[in-house]
């Protein structure tokens, strides 16, 4: 501990502003060759012959190649193609087409002929009624939907197709399915893209350093990855359905697909499952297909489905089923939204002729009150902080921020571990069981060697400063970087005792997704004499996260309370 302490704000930090030419081609390739390392035991021999043929390409055919399948169409005009990198663009247009990289198009497009038509203007399209029929040309004043379905109508798409190409060539790039799941094996989602290679070059996000022969494969199996990418796949599917299906068909699709697809998932696979379970769920309640969403939502146990289910349960009259989920969430519950719904449902329906007031509404009326003025009303914080500013205390908003702040950098090193296999590329933000059970699990004894090595306040400060110099500035979803985030840090660990901290910081390691929020809004200190504080204006509600935290400092006595804001009305005549 003995290390010398660095100001992060005096080290300049210096940028690259400009990417070369053909970034992208380095990046692109880059993600193959990993793939290719790292997971040619679970690729088809189609997708190895992809990887060969690619790298037999000229240098500018796999840039258009990756300008293609870096955008989120498929087809192309080929007269508008202009990249400054790429010197003969009919050339390269004809090797990929020779090698199969791009396909005109055909006959076999029709069933996407919407996203061809999309490629062209009104002005544009009636042109092709005209070279079809002059003689039998709609009013220019046609919508182009109504043109589209018109012109589908009067003429078959191999027409259509032919004429299209006499205005301008349309191409559509090849291999996508392959491309998709290369860039699913590097990234592990669908949601990261290449453009994290162009944030870290631009110097916009740092990103934790890996030795790459520590990196560990996200994916064991083929099925591990098939399952994992369909069940993604999936979620897009429905959130494009379901602006045009009625509930009833959205129903009948999930449960389709499950009965075909869905059952016997990869390991893997069942986290996202699950998500998307929730999510169909959610929205087919919202739809009032409350037996439908029901189904739907016990085919897992994952939060908020139980609550769920016993509030469908009870308004569909089930009241014996519902009574006995409550009792056993109760026994077991995942999260404080669980523990608190269990309870206060489990006493709405047994005492059914006395009116329930949930904990959070006992524990808010319980609470003492203090008087601000009403100009505060839209920022209620600040005029509760500027309240004990004016009692002599010192006050900053702190809610969740420097917790997750002192848990991040307290066990930095912990959490991006490359032995407890959970780091599988070099642009990774967070390991990917930050948000699942595993990271406690899988990193216990870790944290609670850190936690004993970390036995004084002079130990904790000096540990979490040396990191905040060390990492300054290189993502963690946890730690914010700005001047003063770790003197809140500081403030935290100056008025609390190691044994407290290190509780806190177990509770928050055991669901880093649920424990790292609901922290009181403000902490206030004089001297040793501290709280912190949950405020809450007269029209505010406390949430089962928020009453947590409060029992469970109570229960280990750190000192907060939750204080209700009376708004008052400013003297004008004084002003």
């Amino acid at each position: 501990m003995s290390a010398k302490l660095t100001d992060p704000f005096a080290q300049e930090q210096v940028f690259p502003t400009d990417l070369p030419p053909k970034y992208y081609l380095e990046y692109f390739n880059y993600v193959l060759a990993f793939v290719r390392r790292r997971y040619a035991h679970i690729l088809h021999e189609p997708e190895l012959e992809f990887l060969d043929n690619y790298e037999s390409l000229s240098e500018d055919a796999r840039c258009l190649f990756i300008r293609f399948s870096n955008r989120s169409k498929s087809f192309f005009r080929t007269n508008s193609l202009s990249y400054a990198e790429i010197e003969d663009m009919p050339a390269v247009l004809t090797e990929l087409l020779d090698r199969d990289f791009i396909e005109t198009l055909c006959e076999a497009h029709e069933s996407r002929f919407g996203e061809v038509i999309d490629l062209f203007t009104k002005p544009e399209l009636l042109e092709v009624t005209k070279l079809l029929q002059p003689d039998v040309m709609p009013s220019k004043s046609i919508k182009k939907p109504d043109l589209v379905r018109w012109l589908l109508y009067e003429y078959e798409f191999s027409v259509l197709c032919e004429v299209i190409g006499e205005i301008e060539p349309v191409v559509k790039v090849s291999f996508e399915a392959e491309v998709m799941l290369m860039k699913f094996l590097f990234f592990g989602n669908r949601y990261a893209d290449m453009t994290e290679f162009v944030v870290r070059d631009l110097g916009h996000v740092r990103f934790q350093s890996f030795d790459e022969q520590y990196l560990s494969i996200q994916f064991d199996t083929r099925k591990d990855a098939d399952d994992t990418l369909m069940v993604s796949l999936m979620k897009e599917t429905f959130d494009v359905i379901k602006q045009d299906l009625p509930p009833e068909e959205i129903y009948d699709w999930f449960m389709n697909w499950h009965a075909a697809s869905g059952t016997g998932l990869s390991h893997k696979a069942i986290p996202p499952f699950n998500t998307f379970i929730l999510k169909v769920s959610a929205w087919l309640e919202r739809k009032k297909m409350l037996s439908q969403a029901l189904t739907i939502y016990q085919l897992t146990n994952d939060a908020p489905a139980r609550e769920r289910r016993v509030r469908l349960l009870y308004n569909l009259g089930e009241i014996d089923e519902a009574l006995a989920l409550c009792e056993e969430i109760s026994e077991s519950p995942q999260n404080a939204d669980e523990r608190f719904f269990s309870l206060d449902f489990y006493e709405k329906i047994k005492n059914k002729k006395a009116r329930t007031v949930k904990r959070t509404t006992q524990a808010l009326k319980a609470a003492e009150a203090i008087e601000v003025p009403i100009s505060f009303r839209f920022r209620v914080e600040f005029g509760a902080i500027t309240y004990y500013q004016e009692q002599g205390y010192n006050a900053f908003f702190s809610e969740n921020e420097p917790w997750r702040a002192l848990f991040g950098l307290l066990f930095w090193d912990i959490i991006y571990d490359t032995n407890v296999q959970t780091i599988h590329n070099p642009l990774q933000r967070i390991p990917s069981d930050f948000f699942l059970p595993d990271f406690y699990f899988k990193r216990s004894e870790q944290l609670k060697e850190r936690l004993a090595a970390a036995h004084s306040r002079e130990i904790i400060d000096e540990l979490v400063t040396q990191t905040f110099a060390d990492k300054y500035g290189i993502t963690n979803v946890l730690v914010p970087w700005y001047e003063g985030a770790l003197e809140k840090v500081l403030t935290l660990t100056s008025l609390l005792s190691p044994e407290k901290i290190h509780k806190i910081m177990l509770e928050m390691a055991l669901n880093l997704r649920e424990n790292t929020r609901g922290f009181p809004d403000l902490l206030v200190w004089n001297g040793d004499d501290y709280a912190f504080i949950e405020i809450k204006s007269p029209t505010d509600h406390l949430s089962s996260r928020q009453l947590h935290w409060q029992h469970f400092f109570a229960e280990h006595g750190v000192q907060s309370r939750i204080v209700r804001v009376n708004w008052i009305r400013e003297d004008v005549s004084l002003m």
